[in-house]
Formats: C-alpha cells, structure tokens, sequence
C-alpha cells in the first residue's frame, strides 16, 4: 500500500506529454450557464438584498445598487469571464499570459480566500440549515394551534399581540442560540466541537468532492440539479406569498422610495457590498468557469444575461419575502417593522412560515431544507473546482496525469474539513464574522478590483482587451464597458474604500459583543495576506530576471511570451512565426517584438 502511494503521489522529474489529460471543455453552453448561475446565485440573494433594500428606503435602494450594478458589477463580470475564455486558463495563468509582473494579484485571491470563502459559505449553511429545519418543524406544529386560537381569541390576540410578538422574537433568538447554534459567550472560549454540525460539515465535503472531482465532466452534470432546484422551491414560495390576503400591504413596504435615505453613505456602502457579494468577482470563480467555455462563444451577451438573472432573482426573492410578511402582519395586527425586526436572518423566519401553508408542510419543508443545502454547496464546490483549476493549469504536465487531480482535491477537502472544525465549535460563529468580514469583503476585496481594473484598463490596455474579445466574439463590447474598467470601477471602489477607512468602527457580534484585540488581529492577518502575495510575487519576478530594473518591469509588464502565442490552434491558422491567418485576413501577432516562439 505505502509502495502504491509513493507512486501516485510523487512527481516525476520530466512528465511526457503524450500521457497529459486534456483540459476539458463544456459539453454544451447550457451546463456554462447553470454554473456560472450556481455561483452567482446563493443566500446572498435569498436573504440579504430584501433586507437591505427594505433596510435602505425601499425602492430608493436601486438607484445606488444600479449604479454600482452599471459602474463595478457588469464590467468586472465581462472582464473576468472573458479573460478565462480568451486565455483559457484559470484565476492565476491567466494573469501570469496578459501580465506576469502582476500574477499574484490572484495567487493569493483564488486560494486562501476561495477556501476561506469555502469554509464560510459551508458554514453558515450548515448552521442556518439547522436553525430552519427546525424552526419549520415548529412552525407548523405551531400552525395548527395559532389558527384554532386565532377563532376562538381574536380580540384577546390583538390586545397582546405586540407583547406576545418581543417574547417570542426574544425567545427564538434564545433557543436559536442555545439549542441550535450553541454560541458560547465568547472567542476567547471555544468550547467543544458539535459533532452533529462536524457531521454534516463532512457530508458537505463528501458532497463537494464528488461533485467535482472529474473535472468539468462532472461538475457539468452536478449543476443540473443544485441549480435549478432553487428556482424552482423560490418561484414555489413567490406564488404562495402572492396569494395570501396581506401580501400587496407588504410588497408597499418593500419598494416604497424613501428617498431622504440617499442621505445616508451608509446606504450606498451596503449597495456596493451586495454587489460584490452577490455577483463572485474577484474571487477566481468567474475566470475559471469562463476558461472552460468555447473560443468562439458569445461570452460577452452571456454575462449580460448572467447578470440580469443574478439581479432579478434578488428582486424577485424580496417579493417572496415580504408578500408573506404582509401576512404575518396583518394576521397579527401590527406593523410589518415588528415582523421584519429580526434582521438578515428574516429569511429563516419568514420561508418556514410559507412552508406551513402550502399542502403536505412536512414534505416542502424537507424541500426547503434541500434548497438551503444546494444554495451553499452548489456556491462552493465552484470555488473548490477554481482552487484545483488553477493549480493544475500552473502544473498541467503533472497534475493532468493518472488520478493527480483526484488526490489533489481529496487533500484540500480534508485539510478544509480539518480547518472547518474551528467553525463547527460553539466559538465557530465569532469566527465566521471575522471570516465574512475581514476576508470574503471589506477593504481586501475592493483593492483586488482596483488592481483587477487597473491592469486592464491600463497597464494591459482596455483597447487592446477589447479588440481580444472582438476577435472572439466578432465585434468590440461597448464604449460604457471600456470607460469602466478605465475609470469607473476603481473610481468607485477607491471612493467606496476611503469612505470605509474614514468611518471605520470594529465589528461586534449581535451588536453587543466586543472582540479582543487579537481577534482583530487575526481578521487584518487574514485581510493582508491576500494582498501581500501581489508586492511578493512582484520582487521575486524582478529578482530573476537578468537587467536593469526598468527594463525587467517592461519586460514583464508585457504579455506573456515564454512559450506559444495565445490564439488558439483550433481557430487559428498560423503562416510564420509572426503572423496568423483569422477572419479572412493576415494579422501581425501582438507579441512579434519579444519573439514568437512558434
């Protein structure tokens, strides 16, 4: 066994090419489009845009959510997709291709904060997974009784509805603590770890692993159901919701403008980070679904959609919610702010309460349940197929050959579940909000879609990216788009982040809680690390190169000519070194001056 081991797992000296495994390619646009969909699509729409735009003024809440949508969202979206398409490579190579002095502006962004994020996400799914499973199991035990009362003691209910409604508010969040979470009173006290959220954290690797573990062959396939299984249960629950006396009272509150909450930075703040959160750039994900497509595919008319689809099931999810908080309103008598008051976490309040009334309750409820899970594993074994991605295309002579990629991924889910027991403890949820916050957004991301931006904008050439894509798709994507990645997107993210810097307050949990100083510590550890690859990748480049410093910085600023020019073969038909025949026309290659390599 030890002698098969050392077989499998050691790499040779020099790999023949002839074994390498090819790359793989999507079968057909649609498995793309339900990836991509996967990633995008999470408990970030489900929950956090309603309560965000009921939080910020209603329908007000779109004028900055559009325009970080216009400025950020969209263009970063259509860069990151096709600059995996164009070079066919994964979060790093393909920066390492177009700009190799800036490689490790993802080195470290589609590894430690793709697990990180990994961890996060499987988490709280896990966590939320739990707390609504059984308050749904509740609720419609609860059903029952609160109609036959409902009857009997109408007036009495009315009188002390407000009352009835803080205690149980007060009590949910006790028991939810308690009896599901766990949370112990601090970071500083750990507690033991909870084996049955180990246990289901396990599953979720399990999961995950075989999801992906043939590469796109399988996570093609997978993504037919984790998918569109979600769509299905939310437009189950938004036709409920719309057909229960109430639910128009509620929609009112949802989009009403308020438009004195403009006022507010904070209100713009929060529509930035949804769009950040919600739409998976800067994180590798995107490039590496996009690396898999076909040269030839549209993908710039595919990222529209995406995006349209990624922000209309946001909006779509706030009709679910707060049509059935109309409901619950009006069933109790009070208003819809004391229904809404329990925060991000109304989602796991208000969907149980649908589940209830619709026919055989049990059975949705195992369905909504089954939603949840799909909404976080489908989200994370994305970012887990990114990470393997990427290292087998920095590796491809040896990672690409017998079960490699296998034994690969098996090590990064047992070390993430190794890592995960940290979250599964009852101090898990202090740590997930240092996580969450310092890693998976914050300062750390913005600064990547500075740098993201500002590489392609001018270090690389936004009118040099976009006669790539033309060559692609056949025809250059509009002016708006360039001007974006030029100006727009780091002008509003550098803005976004020295409005943070000025109104900087440390986190606490539950609002109350205070974390000690190293907690923080660990946070910013965290927060820096995935920038500090970007000034060390930097200087060792520099340091390996034989001249002046200028012209090594101009060297590698240039796209990447070590080996072949990056047109594909199969699209392409090359008459000299120098020159390649595309679209009825002899063009001179880009990288000529430095030598092509052909």
């Amino acid at each position: 066994m030890a002698d098969f081991l050392y077989r499998l797992c050691v790499l040779p000296l020099k790999a023949s090419s002839h074994s390498v495994k090819e790359r793989g390619k999507w079968e057909s646009k649609r498995e793309f489009f339900l990836s991509v969909a996967g990633a995008i699509v999470g408990l970030g729409n489900v929950w956090r845009f309603p309560y965000m735009c009921y939080r910020n003024g209603g329908g007000a809440f779109l004028i900055p959510y559009f325009l970080f949508l216009v400025s950020c969202g969209i263009p970063l979206f259509i860069l990151e997709t096709a600059l995996g398409q164009y070079t066919s490579q994964g979060g790093i190579m393909c920066w390492r291709k177009i700009c190799p002095l800036f490689e490790g502006e993802m080195w470290q962004g589609c590894t430690q904060r793709n697990t990180t994020q990994c961890n996060a996400t499987q988490h709280n799914t896990i966590q939320h997974n739990t707390a609504q499973h059984s308050t749904a199991q509740h609720s419609t035990a609860q059903h029952s009784t609160t109609q036959h009362n409902a009857t009997q003691h109408s007036a009495t209910q009315r009188n002390t509805t407000q009352r009835n409604t803080t205690q149980r508010n007060t009590t949910q969040g006790n028991t939810t603590q308690r009896r599901v979470l766990n949370v112990s009173s601090g970071i500083e006290e750990i507690g033991h770890v909870q084996w049955e959220l180990s246990l289901y954290l396990l599953l979720a690797w399990v999961i995950c692993y075989f999801c992906i573990w043939k590469g796109v062959r399988s996570t093609g396939k997978a993504v037919y159901v984790t998918a569109t299984f979600p769509f299905i249960m939310l437009a189950v629950l938004l036709v409920r919701g719309l057909t229960l006396p109430g639910a128009l009272f509620g929609i009112k509150h949802y989009l009403y403008p308020n438009i004195t909450r403009l006022a507010d930075p904070q209100v713009w703040t929060d529509a930035g980070t949804q769009i950040f959160f919600s739409y998976a750039i800067c994180l590798g994900c995107l490039t590496t679904l996009g690396s898999y497509n076909d040269y030839r595919n549209n993908c710039y008319r595919d990222s529209f959609f995406l995006c349209l689809l990624n922000s209309g099931t946001s909006f779509v999810s706030g009709f679910a919610i707060f049509s059935i908080l109309g409901y619950m309103s009006q069933k109790q008598g009070v208003d819809i702010a004391s229904v809404a008051e329990s925060g991000p976490g109304l989602v796991f309040i208000v969907y149980p309460q649908a589940v209830t009334l619709l026919p055989w309750p049990q059975l949705w409820s195992v369905c909504f349940f089954s939603m949840i899970v799909l909404l976080g594993v489908d989200g994370q074994f994305i970012a887990l197929e990114s990470i393997v991605t990427s290292l087998s295309d920095i590796y491809p002579a040896y990672m690409r050959k017998g079960y490699r990629r296998e034994v690969l991924l098996f090590l990064i889910c047992a070390s993430s579940y190794v890592v995960g027991q940290l979250l599964v403890s009852q101090a898990g949820m202090y740590f997930l909000m240092i996580f969450d916050h310092y890693v998976c957004s914050g300062p750390a991301l913005l600064l990547l879609a500075i740098f993201q931006s500002l590489i392609i904008g001018w270090v690389y050439g936004s009118e040099r990216f976009c006669g790539n894509i033309a060559d692609m798709i056949g025809y250059k994507p509009h002016a708006l788009i360039k001007y974006s990645w030029m100006y727009g997107t780091p002008l509003t993210c550098i803005g976004t982040l020295i409005f943070l810097s000025v109104r900087y307050t440390p986190i606490k949990f539950n609002n109350s809680y205070v974390f000690p100083w190293w907690g923080y510590g660990i946070g910013w550890f965290l927060a820096s690390s995935s920038l500090m690859m970007i000034p060390i990748t930097m200087i060792c480049k520099v340091a390996k190169k034989d001249g002046t410093l200028w012209q090594v910085s101009g060297y590698l600023i240039g796209p990447n000519n070590d080996r072949k020019c990056p047109f594909p073969l199969q699209v392409h038909k090359f008459v000299c070194h120098c020159y390649y025949y595309c679209n009825n026309k002899i063009n001179k290659c880009i990288y000529a001056t430095a030598g092509c390599t052909i």
